[in-house]
């Protein structure tokens, strides 16, 4: 059972407890039955969760965007604005905050939650002054000794004309090179859904984490099967071959860290996995700060050359 079909089957069965007169102390026994029979059901479907369910967890509507990890994570958060060439792109956010003791540079995708915050966000989809602005952003933060922690969650950098007039895959390529040469360390975050190249731009790292339930590909699953098979409708199919989940990849060494997700996803216990979350990133900068500027680049280099080896 796929978890669009478990989430339909668990409304009914809800609708079915909402209808119970709860006076009545004949329909105890019924009651129980029902809430037994949902997580049983839960059980199975989230033990057994397919390349396609995953898709449909990074993605679902209810999944904390990065401006809640950046709240939680983060004290003193100031957001920094603007490439200084362009405009200020609303799809990265971006600035610098303290992780307990530690002074950072944040660079986070932003996804809306309502249609409105979608539209001002660009869906996720950032735009050559979003790419700009990371570099900046990056830049500031190896003049002055900080960290850097970035957070993914696009389906892919914005593909429209205008983007290409201001050289959308320069810039994304100018991040590529900065991430790889610059002198201090780099925390990669995949906390939702990373497409293609939109994505790669703030993946360089020495140290790439994803969700349990995210994912990381070349392009979605929907594009894939439009490309192969003409159809759109196998994404599901498509998503199986794709290799793209927090598993796969760090089978292939693609990743290093993949972060525990509650039963349901993200969005049933926020909090407890930020709390998490913050442990697990500060244990890693902790360690990657002890390294020399030398080694630390030399690790990064050769992390990303030998990937595909095997």
């Amino acid at each position: 059972m796929s978890l669009k079909e478990m989430e339909k089957q668990i409304k009914g069965l809800e609708q079915q407890l909402s209808q119970l007169d709860s006076t009545d102390p004949q329909n105890e026994k019924i009651r129980l039955e029902l809430v037994q029979l949902i997580a049983k059901i839960q059980k199975e479907t989230y033990a057994n969760l397919t390349p396609e369910d995953k898709v449909y967890l990074a993605r679902h509507p209810l999944r904390p965007n990065a401006n809640y990890y950046l709240k939680g994570l983060f004290k003193n958060f100031i957001e920094l604005h603007g490439d200084r060439l362009y405009g200020d792109d609303r799809s990265i956010l971006g600035g610098i905050g303290l992780l307990r003791d530690i002074p950072v540079t944040v660079i986070a995708q932003m996804k809306g939650k309502t249609v409105e915050e979608n539209i001002n966000h660009n869906f996720g989809m950032p735009h050559p002054e979003g790419y700009r602005k990371v570099q900046r952003l990056a830049k500031q933060a190896e003049k002055f000794g900080r960290p850097v922690i970035t957070f993914i969650d696009t389906p892919g950098a914005y593909p429209g004309i205008g983007a290409e007039e201001r050289g959308q895959a320069e810039a994304i390529a100018q991040c590529l090179m900065l991430f790889m040469e610059l002198k201090v360390p780099i925390i990669a975050i995949v906390i939702g859904e990373g497409g293609s190249g939109g994505a790669l731009a703030l993946s360089v790292a020495d140290h790439i984490m994803m969700f349990e339930h995210s994912i990381y590909s070349v392009l979605s699953p929907e594009g894939f099967a439009s490309i192969l098979w003409k159809d759109a409708t196998r994404a599901g199919e498509a998503a199986k071959l794709m290799k793209l989940t927090a598993q796969d990849l760090h089978q292939f060494g693609m990743i290093d860290t993949i972060v525990k997700e509650p039963v349901g996803g993200i969005h049933t216990w926020p909090d407890y996995v930020v709390t998490q979350l913050k442990e697990v990133i500060y244990k890693e900068l902790t360690q990657l700060r002890s390294q020399k500027k030398q080694v630390l680049l030399e690790h990064r280099y050769k992390k990303f050359r030998k990937m595909g080896e095997n």
